[in-house]
Order: C-alpha cells, then sequence, then structure tokens
C-alpha cells in the first residue's frame, strides 16, 4: 500500500521520555512490514552540543544523496541507521537555520490556521524549528523520488504539529497523521493540582489554555489534530480528554512493547542476580545494614511527575507499609526504590567510598544516592524527609531515592534501567494522569509484577482484557480519581503487603502470567491499530485532494 512511510518525532534517536519507548520498539514491526521505506526523522542533537548515540552514520544509504542535496533554509542532515532492534533509517535534521524565518512561518501558521504563536516560550521555538525543517526533508524526498504509491507522514506529539501543518500547506498528496501522547493542555491542568476528571466535562481547552497561559502550545495542538488526515492517541481514556479538550475525537492506537528488548532466558537470570546485587549493596553502603537475598525490593520509576506519576501515592503508600510491617513479626525486609531523575549535581562520593564495604554505621542522609543542585527544593527528597523515612535499622521498609538517570554510567548504580528493572520484584505506578502507562508494561516484559491504576491506559487496557482477574495475571489496577487518595494509598500498600506475604510458588506464576500479558500487548498484535489509522488518512487525502481538484 504503502510508497513511503515518514515519522517525525523529537525523541527520534534522543532518548528522553516515553515516546522514545514508544518509537524504538515499533521500529522493527515496522521495519518488517515497510522496510526501506519507512524513514524516522529526528533532531541532530550533535549540531548543538548534544548526543545522538542510539544513531549510526552509514555511508551506504538509500538516502545517501540527501548529504549533499541543497535542502530548504540551508538546512543539514546526517543519514544513517537507528540502533534499535529492526535499525530502520534514521535522519537527523540540524533545524538551527530556521530560527532566522520563525517569524515569517509563524505568521503564514496564523494566517492559514490560526496558530497563536505569540505567547509562546521555553522550547516552542525550537519545537518548531525541527517540525518544520524535518517537513523540509519529507517535501525534498518527495519531489526527487516522486513515489508511486501512497505517501503518509506522521508527526507525534504537538511538538511536531507545525511540521503536519507545513505537509499539509505544501504537499497536499501526502497523507497526514498526528498523535496526541497526551494533550498539552491536560498535563497542564493536572499539573497545576487541579482536579482534571471530576470537571472534564465543564473544561473549555482553549479557556484553559489561555487562564494557563498554554496559548500556543494547545492551538498549535488543536489546529494539528483538526488539519490531521488522522487523528490518533494511545489509549481510551485520553481519547476522551481529546474530544473535550482539542474538541476532535480520535481513533485510539494503543502502545505495544516488543521483547526483543528483553535478555533470553539463560542470560536474564545473569542479568537479575547482578542487578539485585547491585540495589542491595547500594542499600547497604547508605544504611551500613546488610540485607538478606530474600529481602522484597520494590521500585517507581519515570519522569519526575510528581502528582502525576503517582510518587506521592507511592511514597505515602511506603509510610502507611511501613507502619504496618513494623506490627509484623515477619522479619523480612522491603527496599524501596525511586528511580527517577532530578537535578542531580555529582554521585555521592562517601557513597562511592562505601560500595563493597562491610560498614555498620549508615551515611548522612541515608535516603539519597546522588547530591542535588537543589537540595531543599526537591519534591521527592522533601516529601521523604517529611515523612520521616530515615532507614534506621528498626524499619523494615527501607526507601532509597535514585535521582539519576539509569543510562549505566550514574556513578552509583552504573546498570541501564532495562538491567535494573530485571533486578526487581515488584513494581508500582500509581498514576493520576497517564495516558498509556510504558512504565507498568515494560516491568511486565522483564516478568516483573506491577501495580498501576485504572487512570492509565495500560491499566484500562489491562481491565478490559482481563476483568477483575487482571491480578492474577500480575498486574494489579488500583482504582484512582479526583476524591479518593487516601483510599488509593492504601489500597497500594495492602497490594504491596499481599505481595510480601505470597508463597515463592505463587509468585513465580505471577512472574510468569505477567510476561505473557506483556507478549499479549506486544507491535505484533498492536500494530493492526497504525494500520487502520494509516488507512484512513489516505483515504482522507484522496478524498481532499478529488474536492480541491474539481473545486
Amino acid at each position: 500500500m504503502l510508497g513511503i512511510l515518514f515519522e517525525t518525532s523529537w525523541e527520534v534517536c534522543n532518548k528522553v521520555g516515553g515516546i522514545y519507548a514508544v518509537l524504538s520498539t515499533k521500529a522493527k514491526t515496522v521495519k518488517e512490514l515497510y522496510g526501506d521505506d519507512a524513514v524516522f526523522i529526528g533532531p541532530d542533537l550533535e549540531a548543538t552540543g548534544g548526543d545522538n548515540y542510539c544513531f549510526s552514520e552509514v555511508k551506504t544509504h538509500p538516502l545517501a544523496w540527501l548529504r549533499k542535496c541543497e535542502l530548504p533554509w540551508g538546512i543539514k542532515v546526517r543519514v544513517g541507521r537507528w540502533k534499535v532492534p529492526g535499525n530502520p533509517i534514521a535522519v537527523l535534521v540540524d533545524y538551527r537555520p530556521l530560527f532566522a524565518v520563525k517569524n515569517d512561518i509563524y505568521a503564514s501558521m496564523w494566517e492559514h490556521y490560526g496558530v497563536d504563536s505569540l505567547h509562546a516560550y521555553g522550547d516552542y521555538d525550537e519545537s518548531c524549528a525541527f517540525a518544520i525543517a524535518a517537513a523540509g526533508v519529507i517535501e525534498t524526498v518527495v519531489n526527487r523520488l516522486q513515489p508511486m504509491g501512497h505517501v503518509i507522514a506522521h508527526f507525534d506529539e504537538w511538538t511536531t504539529g507545525m511540521g503536519l501543518l507545513y505537509t499539509k500547506l505544501h504537499m497536499p498528496q501526502v497523507a497526514t497523521v498526528f498523535t496526541t501522547h497526551a494533550t498539552s493542555i491536560g498535563r497542564s491542568i493536572c499539573g497545576n493540582g487541579k482536579a482534571l476528571y471530576d470537571f472534564m466535562p465543564g473544561y473549555f481547552g482553549d479557556q484553559m489554555a489561555a487562564e494557563l497561559n498554554m496559548q500556543s502550545k494547545h492551538s498549535l495542538e488543536k489546529a494539528a489534530a483538526h488539519a490531521a488526515d488522522a487523528f490518533t492517541t494511545v489509549s481510551e481514556v485520553t481519547a476522551r480528554e481529546c474530544e473535550q479538550l482539542l474538541e476532535r475525537r480520535p481513533l485510539v492506537t494503543p502502545n505495544a512493547f516488543e521483547g526483543n528488548f528483553v535478555p533470553s532466558a539463560r542470560k536474564f537470570n545473569q542479568v537479575r542476580k547482578a542487578a539485585r546485587a547491585r540495589l542491595l549493596n547500594v542499600a547497604s553502603a547508605l544504611t551500613g545494614q546488610q540485607f538478606d537475598d530474600d529481602a522484597l525490593v520494590v521500585a517507581t520509576s519515570g519522569r519526575c511527575e510528581f502528582r502525576s506519576k503517582g510518587i506521592d501515592a507511592y511514597l505515602d503508600a511506603l509510610n502507611v507499609l511501613r507502619t504496618s510491617l513494623a506490627q509484623s513479626g515477619n522479619s523480612r525486609q522491603v527496599v524501596a526504590f525511586v528511580l527517577v531523575p532530578a537535578w542531580v549535581k555529582q554521585p555521592r562520593t562517601d557513597l562511592t567510598e562505601a560500595m563493597g564495604k562491610s560498614l555498620s554505621m549508615p551515611l548522612d542522609n541515608p535516603i539519597i544516592t546522588h547530591e542535588l543542585n537543589n537540595h531543599g527544593a526537591d519534591s521527592i527528597e522533601n516529601k521523604m524527609l517529611d515523612l520521616g523515612f530515615s532507614n534506621r535499622e528498626a524499619d523494615k521498609v527501607k526507601v532509597i531515592y535514585v535521582p539519576a538517570y539509569l543510562n549505566g554510567d550514574d556513578g552509583i548504580v552504573n546498570m541501564s534501567y532495562y538491567d535494573v528493572l530485571a533486578g526487581l520484584d515488584l513494581t508500582v505506578f500509581p498514576s493520576y494522569y497517564e495516558p498509556w502507562g510504558y512504565t507498568p508494561l515494560e516491568s511486565m516484559a522483564f516478568a516483573v509484577p506491577t501495580l498501576t491504576t485504572d487512570l492509565a491506559g495500560f491499566g484500562q487496557w489491562a481491565i478490559d482484557r482481563y476483568g477483575a482477574d487482571c491480578c492474577q495475571h500480575g498486574v494489579k489496577v488500583i482504582h484512582r480519581s479526583d476524591s479518593n487518595y487516601s483510599e488509593a494509598v492504601h489500597a497500594i500498600a495492602a497490594s504491596i503487603k499481599n505481595f510480601y506475604d505470597l508463597k515463592q510458588t505463587e509468585v513465580k506464576k505471577l512472574r510468569t502470567n505477567a510476561r505473557e500479558v506483556a507478549a499479549a500487548a506486544s507491535w505484533s498484535n498492536f500494530m493492526d491499530f497504525y494500520a487502520n489509522a494509516y488507512d484512513e488518512a489516505v483515504r482522507n487525502a484522496a478524498r481532499r485532494n478529488i474536492a480541491e481538484t474539481e473545486n
């Protein structure tokens, strides 16, 4: 069906968020279906002093001619392969020349689509420059190759929305797809502590954008959603949000995961053993205590969105659990990690010196692994201190904050996130705002049972598929709303305690079931949702072009 499929995202060859997990795990299936007719477009970070470490420039390449081509606005590109399973074609764009003409572009976007860039701030200019540059690459390829089949340009998130609008304006023959992974205004409502769900029917997106100083991002996202030949989002939870705040009902294209990121069975046991040893070594060095092999190792992870990701609920639940276990006769320890990147200054030198030594005294501040630039202002550290977490020997629940990005060289853990994930016994993601929920799905792919909520797209998918019995499949789904925080916290604590009390045979069965659930949510099973969206985009583009020709 396809001539060329382009997919543009800020996260192509740029590991900065959940969309990276979506695209990097989808790449293998896309490559199998479309071969080198699938082209991923991302930002050239090295041009601005960054690093696209998962990109490999290739001399012999189907798009090698782009390097010497005179591209619009004088932009430059690098062409190669994305170093993920499937090794798809990737084009990285140096978008800086667009800054010189941004006002002209913004004027055009206002004239044709009513996009309000007047109130822009933060990452708006950089995002739009990249998006337009990516559209310029698409335009060049389409004009040069004149493909016989359909051409589809897929743009992810508001950060690429202006590229879609440019494509629609200058390449009407191209079918466009726009995916919002979370609406900018919905995320802002939650980030500002407002109740999203109880008052959803009363929210008007444009009004809320003005109230929260989000006019430019919201205006761009809404315009892209309405201009796209197919508009999609990742879950039914977010579809309702889009319908209310962006005023267009999207197709649902749920996210998936691929097992090729998980080590083989033989290697997995080695990775798991090494990860557990490392995590317990970190805990021991911080607290001056030794932990038995049967310690329950729990973690939450993700972006530092304190309320939206449910980090507050996780810590409050651990506090409830601490009180509960204090009255228990079971001496088993719980070591709970918060694996959430923050503003790290450096690894703690006293901790690096203590690692591997048998110390009997805790370090100062034995709850955190790295020095922060903003001690006293970090929401997670402050919450832990407010709750009185000090990792005393008498506490059966030890809580440790790892505020570094786990890419293998953080200076303390020195293992990648996926390797660390293999060493966990249980993960907890009690999200308040979670359009899909990659972290619980990743967890289950690594045979780690998980807890999520019915406000997460993945949690809702698990309920829809497995019903009330989903807990037996390795995923516990907690009910959350705008008005049941305390009940949710106690339910999370009770769920961890129930897992703590399980026999090893029961845990082993849950681990097996968790991996089976992850297999059911693989891209090979979910790619049909995208195929339907692409078909709709092609049909709508064809109708639009026929109508424009007749007029």
